[in-house]
């Protein structure tokens, strides 16, 4: 059965907030996403330029021909400009039945008041009391309550206020706000609080509010209890914001994508590997190029989505000589690789397309045919290494990744180094994917 989740909201020309950061947030989660446009913005991650309001009747018709034939589970408003539009809104909202998600939406991300200041009294009066859910951050909880918040109690404090005096059945003050060490929002609902709390990331937050009342929304239509909803919404937000889209010269706006491409992108990765990993193992003569310390062959997400080792599958516990054949210990694991997991990260900080290496004994002769096919080759050398750099775990591989790559001036297909005290020497093989680095490695061998 396919869920259905209305927006009735201002448009971001920008694709950033309004109704086209709520419609990619109902897509991430499955359900069907409709429109009742409020407002036309020009807009970007630096200014609102220009608003223009839809026409009263315009809205309701947009409501009215979406419901009745199409039907809505859940819908939530965002920007309702003037007081008109909001009269219109909760005229024509009473006379259905679904959850209602209100995010209180006053001012954009740059500052630009996108609601009228007459137009306040009409949305407490009119639009409030029909919500399931109220989502104000801070300045809006203040707008709404009447008074300053200055910590977790007075947030408390607010959002008993916008249920028990102003008629909401539920409300939650986000704390993005609040300058607390965390993130914490604080849902009052049933006559009792609960606090959803999150790490503070850096990241983008341009459409963080309408996102996160999206994804209220849409889970709601999928049939979540209220307190689910919120907790599923705070998992993504909290996503959307660390992998925003760094787009735009302001305020880049939360990816939305993140929640349904990263375990996507996981399988891809997973899938490809597992299968240039049987095509290794059947490389005949291939153990002789195995080193002592073992091989390894990893693949990283996307650069998008790339940031520790946790983010680059590789094979746990290596993969050893067995006779003559080879043979991994384990499975294809994220975060299984320690020191290529670093090799490759650094690398894709200056070519962010190569997202694949392997680790084969260093080999003079093998070095001598990668230059004769035609191979860009670099090398590091540990006796260089900076104090500072050695004196920093985990810092020696990303080092020399980079020395190299700076010392060729170019993209290696090939990064050696000769090894050091205790460090046995190695030959990297880089590519896009697995199967560029095996047909490199193939060409070497063969």
């Amino acid at each position: 059965m396919i869920r259905k989740a209305l927006t009735i909201a201002g448009s971001d020309s920008g694709g950033g907030a309004g109704i086209e950061a709520d419609l990619k947030t109902f897509s991430a989660f499955g359900v069907h996403g409709l429109v009742a446009i409020t407002s036309v913005t020009a807009q970007n991650t630096q200014e609102v330029r220009a608003i223009y309001d839809i026409s009263p009747e315009v809205v309701v018709k947009q409501i009215e021909a979406v419901v009745e034939d199409i039907g809505v589970d859940a819908a939530k408003t965002g920007m309702l400009s003037n007081s008109e539009i909001i009269k219109a809104v909760a005229k024509t909202v009473k006379k259905y039945n679904f959850p209602l998600v209100v995010d209180p939406v006053m001012i954009a991300k740059s500052g630009a008041p996108l609601l009228r200041e007459d137009a306040m009294e009409a949305l407490i009066k009119e639009i409030i009391p029909l919500a399931s859910l109220v989502t104000p951050n801070r300045p809006e909880a203040e707008k709404l309550s009447g008074f300053q918040i200055k910590n977790s109690d007075d947030a408390k404090k607010a959002a008993k206020i916008i249920v028990e005096e102003l008629g909401a059945r539920a409300a939650i003050v986000k704390g993005g706000h609040l300058g607390l060490s965390e993130a914490v929002d604080i849902l009052y609902v049933n006559g009792e609080f609960r606090e959803y709390r999150a790490p503070f990331v850096e990241g983008c937050t341009h459409g963080t509010g309408c996102s996160f009342s999206a994804a209220i929304a849409a889970n709601l239509a999928k049939g979540k209890s209220l307190k689910e909803a919120v907790e599923t919404a705070k998992k993504f937000i909290t996503m959307g914001i660390y992998y925003g889209a760094r787009i735009g010269h302001g305020h880049c706006p939360v990816n939305q994508n993140a929640w349904i491409e990263i375990p996507a992108e996981k399988w891809r990765v997973y899938d490809t590997l597992n299968r240039a990993l049987k095509e290794l193992v059947s490389i005949e003569g291939l153990h002789k190029y195995v080193p002592e310390v073992g091989m390894n062959f990893v693949y990283a997400l996307p650069k998008l989505y790339a940031r520790d080792r946790e983010d680059v599958a590789g094979v746990k516990g290596r993969i050893v000589k067995f006779g003559n054949t080879i043979k991994p210990v384990g499975w294809i694991e994220f975060g299984a690789s320690d020191h290529l997991a670093r090799a490759i990260l650094a690398f894709m900080d200056v070519f962010p397309e190569v997202r694949s290496v392997l680790n084969i004994k260093y080999n003079e002769d093998l070095i001598a045919k990668a230059q004769k096919l035609g191979f860009k080759v670099s090398f590091y050398d540990r006796r260089e290494e900076p104090e500072e750099i050695k004196a920093k775990e985990g810092g020696t591989i990303p080092w020399g990744v980079r020395t190299a790559i700076e010392r060729l001036r170019d993209k290696p297909d090939l990064i050696y180094h000769l090894g050091d005290w205790g460090k046995e020497a190695m030959i990297l093989i880089f590519g896009e994917t697995p199967e560029v680095v095996l047909t490199k490695l193939r060409r070497l061998i063969e």
